[in-house]
């Protein structure tokens, strides 16, 4: 079924995650805090039963309390009168408790538990910052800016809009800005994750974090650091790592019971037996380590080991969603094509000749990075047609690709383009074209395939009885035709040709009301339709980076990739509730035990650290690769 739209209008839904209030805050350094509890008890244990001095221990311990420990009542004090029931309140309560009934050791033991636990999320948290660290250490700090004819080296926050720039061999560019004189090669790796050489010359644009190659450059800047391309990628993976997952949150979710369940049984405890240390047993048992750090843990390993398969998380909350989606919306070009057609035919008008035409239009493409210049480049080397002089290239989005080429005015743009002049072309065949005017003339027609990729069938076909998805759609801005034909290769039955990005939008929040969705695109006008979906994913090199609109990009244009996450994602939420709901399980118990009177303090305070650090190992899995990512 091919449906063409209407491109109804629409408006970009909004999906934005406002997040309960954060834990306890911290005024001291969690590190520091669990070093020197772990130091305090070792010389409790070494004065009270080396030395016989109970009371220089007690007074070691008091001293690691103090210094650890007023930070978290005071942040208890302030959840309390803000009536935030978080479970970090159990922590707190339960220090309070141990140090009023002098069960001191059992404090210390509470305090190196939740700052330990705080301190190893953090070295999570580092180790999945390695991408971020090695981005942020190669960033460029100074700009070479030219001032008619001197040289001088500015910081970058200096650096202005419409500023010349000289950029030496192999130096990082500082800006996105546009070639004004010289011309050589960039290697864009690090934005694109392609090891490609792309050629730059007059006109041609250039982005911040590419590096150049053999010959100087002067560009002129056309966004300021804090804009360029570069410096938005590292931005993005800050702000991944800053999110506070969804998972993080359930949390604070079950704080808002569990936390009052644990102080209702502790009481009850407490009253029916007389001793207050039945209240502590039960709140030591009852801290919820495992679901404050494991999750986090999980999720942060996540992240770090989809940085590690060049997949960016923007949005955590996508490893907890992407397995729950059921319907998968696929754009078609650079998606599950090439999105670099194949030139299959060739129109000419008169007064020109097909290897002038075509090497006029290469000459131009050599310095485009529109999906069709590939294939003129390709069509044109097969023709061994020599290479031509170019000057002057400008590529403005709507309007096409021109340039002077060997002192000629060429153009290459779209048939809609061209208004009145529409009426000199042919009759448009199957697929894309090209039109390229040489000195305002129509000189000729290139036509195009777009070809699908060699796992997406595969990929397609796996989805259903490994993912259990239920609908698969193909969504395209191109012609019916070329879209039923590559939706009839793929085996897609639902398919929508000629798609705005109003209609797109509205397809998606159809789909989304009957299901949850992951729409996969390559990140062009594909932006509303993102937002709407349960999940996106932004595939290819083509892909703008710095959207906002996807929730992860993928930096290699493969649908292997795509699958991959899908599997992170399951595997987190397995491994996330394997440690947290096992931990939970074995503190109820304990929870139990203690308030029978079966478990003293120190006793419950050592069982749960046990709890506690097998259920971050257990989450610590989910940063190392299984022998097997993709199952396709």
């Amino acid at each position: 079924m091919v449906t063409e739209s209407p491109a109804p209008p629409g408006r970009i839904a909004e999906r934005r995650e406002n997040p309960p209030p954060g834990a306890v805050p911290w005024e001291m350094d969690r590190s520091l805090i669990a070093i020197l509890t772990a130091v305090a008890i070792a010389a409790y244990l070494l004065l009270h039963f080396s030395f016989d001095s109970p009371r220089a221990a007690e007074a070691v311990l008091l001293l690691a309390l103090a210094a650890g420990g007023l930070p978290i009542l005071a942040g208890l004090a302030r959840a309390l009168l803000a009536r935030h029931f978080d479970t970090d309140l159990l922590a707190g309560i339960s220090i309070l408790t141990a140090v009023l009934v002098h069960e001191y050791l059992v404090a210390a033991i509470i305090l190196l538990m939740v700052s330990g636990g705080a301190a190893l999320e953090g070295y999570a948290t580092r180790r999945a910052s390695s991408t971020l660290a090695a981005l942020t250490r190669r960033s460029p700090r100074t700009a070479h800016r030219k001032r008619q004819e001197s040289i001088e080296d500015v910081a970058l926050d200096q650096v202005r809009k419409d500023d010349e720039l000289l950029i030496f061999p192999h130096e990082i560019c500082p800006v996105d800005g546009v070639v004004v004189q010289g011309s050589g090669t960039m290697d864009e790796a690090y934005l694109t994750g392609e090891p490609y050489l792309i050629s730059k010359t007059c006109g041609a644009l250039v982005y911040s974090g590419a590096i150049n190659g053999e010959g100087a450059l002067t560009i002129r800047a056309t966004a300021i650091a804090s804009d360029s391309r570069y410096a938005q990628i590292v931005r993005i993976l800050r702000q991944a790592e800053e999110d506070r997952p969804q998972m993080r949150r359930l949390a604070d979710r079950l704080g808002a019971w569990y936390t009052p369940a644990a102080l209702a049984l502790a009481a009850l405890a407490w009253l029916l037996s007389g001793q207050p240390e039945r209240f502590l047993s039960v709140l030591v048992i009852a801290t919820p380590c495992p679901l404050l750090l494991a999750v986090p843990v999980a999720v942060i390993g996540s992240i770090s080991l989809a940085a590690r398969r060049s997949i960016i998380i923007k949005n955590a909350g996508l490893l907890e969603r992407i397995d729950q989606c059921r319907t998968v919306i696929l754009d078609k070009t650079g998606t599950v094509t090439y999105g670099t057609p194949r030139v299959t035919g060739i129109v000419m008008l008169e007064g020109f000749t097909e290897d002038e035409v075509v090497a006029a239009a290469a000459a131009l493409e050599r310095y485009s990075r529109h999906p069709l210049a590939a294939a003129v480049l390709e069509f044109a080397r097969n023709r061994s047609l020599p290479p031509a002089t170019v000057s002057d290239i400008a590529e403005k989005s709507g309007e096409g690709l021109a340039g002077t080429v060997d002192g000629r005015r060429v153009r290459i743009t779209g048939r809609y383009k061209l208004g009145e002049g529409a009426a000199e072309l042919p009759i448009p065949q199957p697929g894309m074209e090209c039109v390229i005017l040489i000195e305002d003339f129509i000189a000729g027609l290139l036509y195009f395939r777009d070809e699908p990729r060699p796992d997406s069938r595969t990929f397609i076909q796996h989805l259903r009885p490994r993912h259990a998805i239920q609908k698969l759609v193909l969504l395209s801005g191109d012609p019916s035709d070329e879209v039923a034909a590559v939706a009839a290769q793929l085996g897609i039955v639902e398919v929508y040709a000629g798609a705005s990005p109003e209609f797109k939008l509205e397809v998606v929040r159809r789909h989304t009301l009957l299901a949850p969705t992951l729409f996969v695109g390559d990140g062009i006008n594909d932006a509303p339709a993102m937002q709407a979906a349960t999940a996106a994913v932004a595939l290819g090199k083509e892909n703008e980076v710095a959207g906002e609109a996807a929730d992860a990009v993928i930096l290699e244009p493969s649908l292997a990739k795509v699958d991959e996450l899908m599997h992170i994602g399951r595997r987190l939420r397995r491994i996330a509730l394997q440690s947290a709901g096992g931990g939970m399980v074995l503190s109820a118990a304990g929870m139990m035990v203690a308030a029978a009177g079966f478990l003293p303090p120190l006793t419950g305070a050592i069982l749960q650290e046990a709890i506690d650090l097998a259920a971050v190992l257990n989450a610590l899995r989910a940063a190392f690769p299984p022998r097997v990512l993709s199952d396709y």
